[in-house]
């Protein structure tokens, strides 16, 4: 089956009881809110599906999602309050709000929003090419996409912490290491390796596994929501200062930033 319309960048594939989203826009798969919007639905067709018991979110092209093309002038756009959550987030919470377990094939790049994709699921299959950044700060904002609830809860707050601050990219193995993902594998085997670990899943009994998952992930959607508010709240100051406009026009220029704390 494949429910991919001539607009759509995100596409549906099942085999049996596993079905995969890929992600197409490549070669890097840079979000904005149609992205996550045709991600969203697909995931709640699939939600539909009584015969889909697990999900793989996997991408075309050289990476899995590098974030917000802070290029595209509309990668961060205007706000009427400062209090208003960012839309795209919105569609991020209809995301994580899917019952049925998801996989992450992670192949290539997961940076800033793109990280918080791949954290989204509930395990992530990667490889050592991999690599792995919530460059928020380096690039003069808040992290976003609910990456301040979704990555102190797998890695540990410290961890977290080094991450933000740092905005340093760290590769699968790295990734592995400190819990960011669950499989290291080679390259070329980073989707049929995380369709094989959904397919695993899938033998189980699928009232069972979506009853554990809603046991163990309690209060996940409830704090993720809350997450976003803050974020969209603290991205719409930053978005208008000077530090941010340095640190896009430094990663632009390929050099670091030269931040002056206003």
């Amino acid at each position: 089956m494949d429910n991919t319309g001539a607009a759509s960048t995100a596409g549906i594939e099942k085999n049996g009881h596993v079905a995969v989203v890929e992600i197409r826009k490549p070669p890097h798969n840079y979000f904005d809110i149609g992205m996550i919007e045709a991600i969203a639905d697909a995931f709640e067709s699939l939600e539909a599906d009584s015969d889909c018991r697990a999900i793989v979110l996997a991408s075309q092209g050289a990476s899995f999602c590098a974030g917000a093309n802070f290029a595209n002038r509309d990668a961060t756009p205007p706000q009427k309050s400062p209090r208003a959550v960012n839309p795209l987030y919105f569609e991020a919470i209809r995301l994580v709000a899917c019952t049925k377990p998801v996989v992450a094939a992670v192949h290539g790049a997961a940076v800033g929003g793109g990280l918080g994709l791949a954290l989204a699921a509930d395990f992530r299959v990667t490889c050592a090419e991999a690599r792995f950044s919530a460059n928020f700060n380096r690039l003069g904002f808040h992290p976003g996409f609910g990456l301040s609830y979704t990555l102190p809860r797998l890695v540990g707050q410290q961890q977290a912490a080094l991450l933000f601050y740092t905005g340093r990219r760290i590769g699968g193995d790295e990734a592995v290491k400190i819990g960011l993902a669950d499989q290291l594998v080679p390259l070329n085997d980073v989707r049929a390796k995380a369709i094989a670990l959904a397919e695993e899943i899938a033998i189980s009994s699928p009232l069972a596994v979506q009853s554990t998952r809603a046991t163990l992930r309690a209060g996940f959607v409830e704090q993720f929501r809350l997450a976003v508010a803050r974020e969209s709240v603290e991205q719409n100051l930053h978005f208008q200062t000077e530090d941010f406009r340095e640190g896009v026009q430094a990663m632009a220029q390929r050099r670091p930033p030269r931040f002056q704390g206003r």
